[in-house]
């Protein structure tokens, strides 16, 4: 019988601060034009952690049934280790999509109902990653979605919902907040990328390769730290986010030195707390103004 703590590992909470940075990101985007919602906000980020849950656990499902995760290095993958069984993790899936939804449809009726298509596309997004016919996560696709879905659309979203518009710093930090998510998929995949070859599944860095993927990595990391930069003229306090660089500098460095293998999981771990730092800094940055 799966335990609670192993639900927990399956959820891969580690992957986290890339629903929680966008959320804050567009909040402090929308209390920089005073149009601050709490309640709004936190809807906001019940839809973006439920469907980032819900991701990993349709992930954990679908890569189990093809045999993908069977020698997957990092963390606990419940199908391919045979933990619980393809049909309790398609369960937690659908009850984490199915928050996600609940979440979404207060804020539809708040806003606009325009947001249910922009939904129904983030669940095809979270679904069709590895699961269905022709999964785009196998084709290398991943880090576009990852982009679009956990950094423009979330912050965008978060900010659109609470001020009714959108704002060119909201574009800026959703750029930031993307770049940033990416990092942490091209870290995860580069890991992986002796096991994905062998199982045929194609992720941008099986396609770009060990050495082109650790360039990536970095200027991933350096595009979101330009973000804060390119704000302060209109937001001073945006540059507060150059606080996250010190934590920048040693997973650059670990994937710049070539570490693989289980060495990558502290490099996912620190991509995932400099994505988080960032995101409270360059939040409360904006809030400053």
């Amino acid at each position: 019988m799966t335990s609670a703590a192993q639900w927990f590992e399956g959820a891969r909470p580690r992957t986290l601060p890339a629903a929680l940075a966008p959320v804050l990101v567009g909040s402090g985007a929308a209390a920089q034009v005073g149009a601050f919602h709490p309640e709004r906000a936190l809807l906001a980020l019940v839809v973006a952690l439920a469907l980032q849950v819900g991701v990993n656990y349709a992930n954990d499902y679908s890569d189990g049934l093809r045999g993908t995760d069977a020698d997957r290095v990092g963390p606990l993958r419940l199908v391919g280790s045979g933990t619980a069984s393809p049909a309790a993790v398609r369960r937690a899936a659908l009850v984490a999509f199915g928050a996600a939804g609940a979440a979404g449809l207060v804020l539809a009726a708040l806003t606009t109902w325009l947001l249910l298509g922009i939904g129904l596309l983030a669940f095809a997004a979270a679904w069709g990653y590895t699961g269905g016919a022709k999964p785009y996560g196998y084709r290398g696709l991943g880090e576009v979605s990852v982009f679009v879905f956990f950094g423009l659309v979330a912050v965008l979203g978060t900010t659109y919902v609470q001020a009714g518009r959108l704002t060119w710093i909201s574009l800026a930090g959703g750029i930031g907040c993307g770049a940033l998510a990416c990092a942490i998929l091209v870290t995860n995949n580069l890991r992986d990328i002796p096991t994905d070859t062998v199982s045929g599944k194609r992720t941008l860095a099986v396609v770009l390769g060990d050495r082109r993927s650790r360039l990536l990595y970095p200027s991933l990391v350096g595009a979101a730290l330009l973000v804060p930069v390119a704000v302060a003229p209109v937001a001073p306090g945006a540059l507060l986010a150059l606080g996250a660089v010190p934590l920048a500098l040693g997973p650059v460095q670990s994937v710049q030195r070539g570490v693989s293998g289980r060495d990558l999981v502290p490099v996912l771990q620190a991509t995932g707390r400099l994505q988080l730092v960032y995101g409270i800094l360059l939040a409360v940055g904006l809030v400053l103004g």
